[in-house]
């Protein structure tokens, strides 16, 4: 994706294209402008990361060690939705403008609760996210049970979208799975 930052009126074309007929607000208008500052080291990188995952208190830390792990390689720029802290009111907005940036998209995947879901099926419902997008998936293993949420099931932790999803990035390719974060640095590292 690296080149030219993007321009407020291109990203706010793009704002009236995601909104649905629908348009910006004079404040929103503004905010947006704001935002555009905070884009500039997608722009600047040789390869810009959009890391997704669940804030949950266990699993942020693994979203940090992937963008991490990422963010060492020459030329990288890794970031979190978070990241990204102009104020966004609309984070539905937020999500499609990062991702259309961005050179790829990160997906740590450790269960079906909370997390990411919406925008797993943006991975496949829009071709230009499917064809950027990694997942790393989380696999369990019984003596998991005890260093998890609890609310987590381990014998069935995803989604029957999800799984389809990761059938399908796993046909091309782009899923790589983890049990110990040391795998997860190894998902990481590879995607580097």
């Amino acid at each position: 994706m690296s080149g030219d930052p993007v321009t407020v009126d291109e990203l706010a074309e793009k704002a009236d294209e995601y909104l649905h007929e629908a348009s910006l607000t004079p404040a929103e208008y503004e905010a947006l402008k704001q935002s555009v500052a905070e884009l500039t080291p997608i722009f600047a990188a040789e390869n810009s990361y959009f890391v997704l995952g669940s804030y949950g208190k266990h699993e942020i830390r693994h979203l940090q060690l992937v963008k991490d792990r990422l963010n060492r390689q020459p030329g990288a720029y890794a970031f979190l939705m978070v990241d990204i802290r102009s104020e966004w009111t609309n984070t539905y907005l937020k999500f499609r403008l990062l991702a259309d940036y961005t050179d790829c998209i990160v997906g740590v995947a450790e269960h079906s609760q909370g997390g990411f879901l919406v925008e797993q099926g943006y991975f496949t419902a829009l071709e230009e996210y499917f064809t950027k997008t990694h997942v790393f998936k989380r696999e369990y293993d019984t003596a998991d049970a005890d260093t998890i949420d609890t609310s987590v099931d381990v014998d069935n932790p995803y989604s029957g979208m999800q799984t389809a999803i990761f059938e399908m990035l796993d046909d091309v390719g782009r899923l790589c799975r983890w049990t110990t974060e040391d795998d997860l640095v190894e998902c990481a590292e590879s995607r580097s």
